[in-house]
Parts: C-alpha cells; structure tokens; sequence
C-alpha cells in the first residue's frame, strides 16, 4: 500500500496524529509535536509481517471506507464496511477541554470502536517505535493495560477489550463497542468507556464554542472553519508557537532530496498566522503567539534574530540523517532537526516587527504594547538598518548562495515603518522623526536597486534580474499601493515567468537541488491577493475556486502541489497554505451585509 497526504489530523495543542482512511494512525510524535515518532508508517510502509511503527483497525474482508470530521470540531470518525454488510466506526480524537479552571490538554489520544451494524469481525495491531523508528518498544502489561516502552518516553494503552487479542493480534467479533485510551504512564482509576464518552462529549463542545467565537467570511465558511482549527491543532498550546507542519522529510518532489524537518516554528510564517488569526478573531491563539515571539526577540543575544526556532523558544536545532526510515514512499533522506536555524535571513527582523504590531493598536488585546516593549523592538529595528543591503540566504532558504534579496530589504523597510507608526502611537516624536527617516531612505535604495527598468517590474535580488514570488507581497506588506502602476507591471512580470497554469512557483531557476519541479501552494495564494488589490476579482475567485478543489478529502494542504497531477507534496499540514487559504478567503468573500 502506497502512502499519500489524503490524511486527516486529529489533535490538541500538546500532540497531533495524521490518520489515513483506514483509521491507521500513522504519524504521532510523543510527548510533543517535535518529540519521537511512535507511531511512523508514514515514512515507513508495513510490507512484512514484522514492520512497527502504526495503529491499526483492519475490519475482515472490508471493501469500503469513508471518513469525515464532526461538524466544526477536530475530532474524526472513519467508517469501515465489509463485504457482508457489517459496518464499523472509529471515532478518534485528542481531548482538549476546559476543566478546573484551565485548558486540560493531556498527552492522550482517544479511538472508540463501535458497531454499527452486522457482525464485524476485526483485528487490532498496536506497534509503536521508539528513536525514530529504529526498534519496536519492548511490552510490559498489566490486567486492563499494555506499556510500550520508548528510549525516554513510556506508552500506556489502557483498554476494555481482551488484551490477548491485541498482543497477539488475533481476529475477533466486536460485540459493540471498544475504547483505547494511549497516554502517559498513569493509572486511568475509572470506567474507560464512561471516561472516554465524557472527554469526547466535552471535546465536541470545546470546539463547537471555539468555532462559535470565529469572525469568518460569508462565502467557503467550511474551508475557513477547517483551515482555523488546523491552524489552532499546529499550535504548541504550552508556549503559543505554531509549528509549520506536523511532519519532518515529506519532500517536495518526488525523488529530489528536498526532504525538511518543519516541527518548529519560522518567524517568517508570524506576520501571516497573526494576520489571519486577527481576521478571525481568534485573539487568545494570536496573544499567546505574540507572547511567544516577544520572548523570543527579547532572547535574542545582541537583538539578532534567526529563521526558525523550536516549539519551546530553544535555539539550536542541529540537523542530521537518520537511517533507521526509509522515508515516504521510501524517498529518503530523514532529517531532523533543521540547519536554518544557523542561516543569515535578513527578513526576520520584519516579520517580527510586523507581527509584533498589533499588540500596539489591538484594543482587543488585554495586555497591550507599552514604551517598554516598543525599546525592545527598536533593538530589533536597528539591525534591520544595518543589514538590509547585505547578502542573506533569502525567505527561501538557498543553501548555496547569498544575494542582497528585495524581499528581505522590503521586510527591513517595514521594520523601520512599523516602528515609526507605533513611535507615533505611544506619542514619542523624536523616535517618529528616526525611524521615519531609515524607512525613507531604504525606501530610495530598493528602488534604485532592485527595480529592473528593462523588465519594468521589481527583481528577487539587487542589480539582479530574476523573479521571485515573493515580490507579489510588495503591496501586502504596504511597501507599494496598489494603484502603483509598478505593483501592476510587477506582477504581470511575475505572471509571465513563473505562472504554470493556475499555480506560481515560488522561483524558476535551479537552486541547490536543480530547477524546483511543484508549486509552493502559498505563493498563488498571494498572487490571488495581488489580483484582488488590483481589482481583478473574477481571475482572483476562479484561481481560489481552483486550489480549494485541490484540497485532500478532509479540506487540508501540504506545502507543494504537482502541477501536471494535482498531487500534494510536502510536509503536512502545512500552516503556510492553510493561511493562505483563510486570507484569500476574508480578501474575495462578500461580505455579510451585502450578501442576501
């Protein structure tokens, strides 16, 4: 059986699980997003009779599946049918909840079984992994519990079923129903069925009342509505960092070694999840996001800031190649941990910066920007003025070669403007006058520099004359308005070299693994944003219209998509794209009053 990403995700701030449509889970990290990978089929298909590493439901003689979420929630039902009538449901899910007075988000996922109807006949196989997938961990079991013991981390699976059945894997009749309760190392001391029925009862409302306080637009309510819980389950509740994917090494391409760890957190992604998050009106994710990022910047030795960091604020994510995973689809290398965290991107500064803004002007916010968070951010603000006309690696990460990049100049100039609206907001005019002048005079220098007379348009790097996507986002970050005829003449500039179809690439030209082969979904997101501020609203929908229908069976994207297949490519699920995805949408929508 061949993997694909037409998985759904399931989790609860603490720990996420991909599941497949037939109910194996075969991804989850334990005890954290960025922690061992349990259960890892993902990247390793069970071809032989000892493979480890997934959770599986195997209903005798199935022949169909179908799979959806209950309405508005995070929770996922799969039904499996044999060929005999018989029908089976497993309800999966990770209880998140209020209770005490706080969040109750336990290492802990949840799979009830239940017969629907007939006489399903099932066989359960439960075999985590430990360190990545190198060993099976070593069982102990008690009367109503099996511990799967990890190299630094103990599984217990509490149950109700015949636990020689589940070790030994033999087929059984379900009678009516089973619950399977994986978690720490701890004694469950009630009635699982009850408990489970009580965490699940209490899940579904949880989330019901989270999706209730949503500000969505009228039009594609359910694909916002999914794309924000995916965006809240990439949250690390524990610190507010979003993670930019549930997965390490899902490449971008087939075969092409464009394999990444992406469990932790860029700051380039912060100034779009706050956006989309602020639309939404999802203020407590957005606060505790900020939070984390204000600890961040303020960790930052000398105020300079790096690409990506880890879910807990750390620093140092050395990468390296396992070997103990083939990889998906046996596509390897496995990477973890992620060399970006040592790269020169000059970017940051403005993503930070712009992030960081709202807490300033958001009288949502309970605790709100004050002079001294503004001295912290000016700190950043005066890197910024020093390096943007030096060479980085560029939003894109190249590992090869280093240019003075327009877009991480322009994040510069937004640095510097940014801190003169909030200079002006706190009433400190001297700062206003500082901070106004280092936006003016970057201002001059990307125009002198960056623009290209001969392609009339803007280019990816100084005196260079190749184009890059994320010049779409010159209006968005308000370096350009939109009625600029250069904004218009850019992005036909863009339109004409890396358009293929209805997608944007994110660049043509060969980086250090050759010529990128799938689309970097986001990047059309923000050419639909493009169209949009330039009033070409009908080519915006059908583009927009187009990459929903893209989307995998539970309304979720990867990173990549293959533009002759349509296949997805890339780590799952990829915030970027769901974001984008929640952006376009509020940008194209009617809006309410209008609607009726």
């Amino acid at each position: 059986m061949h993997h694909s990403l037409d998985l759904g995700l399931i989790g609860n701030g603490t720990i996420g699980a991909l599941i497949d449509a037939q109910a194996e889970i075969v991804w989850c990290c334990m005890p954290r997003f960025d922690g061992d990978p349990v259960f890892c089929s993902l990247l390793r298909e069970h071809t032989n009779h000892d493979s480890f590493g997934y959770c599986s439901i195997e209903l005798v003689e199935q022949i169909a599946t179908e799979q959806s979420y209950i309405d508005n929630t995070a929770v996922l039902v799969t039904r499996l049918a044999d060929a005999h009538g018989a029908v089976v449901e497993i309800t999966d899910f990770a209880p998140r909840f209020y209770q005490f007075g706080r969040m109750f988000i336990p290492v802990m996922l949840i799979r009830k079984i239940r017969k629907i109807q007939g006489s399903p006949r099932i066989r359960l196989t439960v075999r985590p992994s430990a360190n990545y997938g190198a060993e099976r961990c070593p069982v102990t079991y008690g009367s109503h519990h099996i511990r799967y013991v990890g190299s630094n981390w103990v599984l217990r699976l509490t149950t109700d079923t015949s636990l020689t059945m589940l070790l030994e894997e033999l087929p059984f009749f379900l009678d009516d129903s089973i619950t399977m309760i994986f978690g720490a190392d701890e004694t469950i001391p009630s009635n699982i069925a009850d408990l489970a029925q009580r965490f699940l009862d209490e899940t579904v409302n949880y989330w019901h009342g989270w999706v209730r306080d949503l500000g969505i637009p009228f039009e594609w309510q359910d694909a916002v509505i999914r794309a924000a819980i995916t965006l809240k389950l990439n949250t690390f509740d524990d610190t507010g960092a979003i993670v930019a994917a549930m997965t390490t090494s899902i490449p971008e391409a087939a075969g092409t070694a464009r394999n990444w760890d992406y469990r932790y957190c860029w700051l380039r992604d912060s100034y779009f999840v706050v956006n989309a998050l602020n639309r939404l009106g999802a203020t407590k994710t957005m606060e505790r996001y900020l939070g984390y990022l204000t600890n961040v910047a303020a960790g930052s030795p000398g105020g300079r800031l790096q690409p990506v960091y880890a879910v807990d604020g750390k620093a140092r994510l050395e990468e390296h190649i396992l070997d103990s995973l083939p990889g998906y689809r046996g596509m390897g290398p496995i990477r973890v941990g992620n060399q970006a965290f040592e790269q020169i991107q000059h970017d940051v500064y403005g993503s930070a910066i712009l992030a960081v803004t709202h807490v300033f002007f958001d009288r949502r916010l309970i605790h709100r920007g004050d002079t001294a968070l503004f001295h912290r951010l000016e700190s950043l603000g005066e890197i910024a003025v020093q390096v943007y006309d030096q060479p980085d690696a560029g939003l894109w990460e190249l590992r090869g070669t280093a240019r003075v990049h327009t877009f991480s100049s322009v994040m510069c100039w937004a640095a510097c403007d940014r801190l003169a609206l909030i200079a002006e907001q706190l009433g400190l005019n001297e700062r206003v006058t500082y901070w106004r002048d280092h936006a003016d005079l970057i201002y001059t220098t990307i125009y002198r520099r960056a623009w290209n007379e001969e392609k009339q348009s803007f280019v990816a790097s100084f005196e260079g004359d190749a184009m890059d996507a994320s010049l779409l986002l010159l209006h968005d970050v308000g370096f350009l308005s939109a009625d600029d005829p250069c904004f218009a003449s850019t992005v036909s500039a863009i339109e004409k070299e890396l358009k293929r179809g209805n997608y944007v690439y994110r660049y043509v030209e060969a980086d250090d693994f050759g010529e990128p082969e799938n689309a970097f979904i986001v990047c059309t997101f923000w050419y639909i944003h493009a169209l949009s501020a330039l009033g070409r609203m009908n080519e915006a929908r059908s583009l927009f219209e187009n990459l929903l229908s893209k989307r995998n069976r539970l309304g979720l994207l990867a990173e990549h998509i293959d533009p002759r297949t349509d296949e997805q490519w890339g780590n799952f699920v990829q915030t970027y794209s769901m974001v984008g995805l929640i952006n376009a949408a509020i940008r194209l929508s009617k809006r309410w009053d209008l609607a009726f």
